[in-house]
């Protein structure tokens, strides 16, 4: 009997890439369990699956809880703060922008990285893209009660633990090149009206580049780190600030000799919420750059 059609799997690649890209945080291992997905897809006989988009969401779901539950176990040896891989493209303006507005976003990746695998697999499966309890029990091989308290603790991680995040890229870029003109001023005063009073900034250096090893905070001490840290880029040879895009969000990248940090933000009410900086050159992935 012939195998599943080529045709037949590329019909779901793009949910299932959304799936696993929420899941696991990051687009090249996404990629990877959603060809692992067929390889697995290709290998049955060709009427044995009734209901492909659900048997290929299975799948796709029991690679993505390996891989987290391998990461999980990477992760109890890195040192400091922990951010998802920055994938960095240009930013050709607004147009470029709003065709993209709609990717997860950088706010959102942060906070799903504090949940378990299982809370984070029943809670993109469940709240994002609606898939039965029953057959979210069949990913985590649990039940779906076990399944449900799994996407009702991530649920109440992600309202109650995240950063606000409600600005489209375009207030996201006004108040980013607001700040960054602040701290490289030594404007404490324009800072201050740009960093909500809760803000917070995580650094990612993973052991490889000195960065903050615990979150910063609060506004007054957010300004202070970034106006110290923009005085010592300042004394970098050849130190260049591009605005990008991470994810879909503004961010700027920020290079120079033996540099290499992009920074993205989350943005509320016209205010910074959060700060992100990824500074491990293994989690750095720039795109399209000259």
């Amino acid at each position: 009997m012939p195998s599943p059609t080529v045709t037949e799997f590329e019909a779901h690649r793009p949910y299932l890439m959304a799936v696993a890209y929420r899941m696991l945080g990051n687009r090249a291992e996404a990629e990877d369990a959603v060809q692992e997905a067929w390889l697995r897809y290709a290998q049955q006989p060709a009427g044995d699956i009734r209901d492909t988009r659900g048997w290929l969401t299975t799948v796709t779901g029991r690679i993505c809880l390996d891989q987290l539950n391998s990461a999980r176990v990477r992760r109890t040896a890195y040192p400091g703060e922990w951010l998802p891989a920055f994938v960095v493209e240009p930013d050709a303006g607004p147009a470029d922008r709003a065709e993209i507005a709609d990717q997860v976003s950088l706010a959102l990746l942060v906070v799903l990285e504090r949940l378990t695998p299982e809370q984070r697999v029943a809670f993109v499966l469940h709240d994002a893209f609606g898939v039965p309890f029953d057959e979210v029990a069949a990913v985590l091989d649990g039940t779906p009660a076990a399944a449900r308290q799994h996407a009702s603790r991530g649920r109440r991680a992600v309202s109650g633990g995240g950063v606000r995040h409600t600005a489209g890229p375009a207030e996201q870029r006004r108040v980013l090149d607001a700040f960054l003109a602040a701290a490289q001023d030594g404007d404490m005063r324009t800072l201050a009206a740009v960093l909500a009073l809760d803000v917070v900034a995580i650094s990612d250096g993973g052991g490889v580049v000195r960065s903050a090893l615990r979150p910063i905070l609060g506004a007054e001490k957010v300004a202070r780190f970034y106006v110290g840290l923009a005085r010592k880029f300042a004394a970098v040879r050849g130190v260049t600030m591009e605005p990008v895009l991470v994810g879909g969000a503004a961010a700027i990248l920020i290079r120079g000799e033996g540099l290499g940090v992009a920074l993205g933000v989350a943005v509320d009410g016209g205010r910074i919420t959060g700060l992100f900086s990824q500074q491990n050159p293994e989690k750095l992935v720039l795109g399209d750059f000259e």
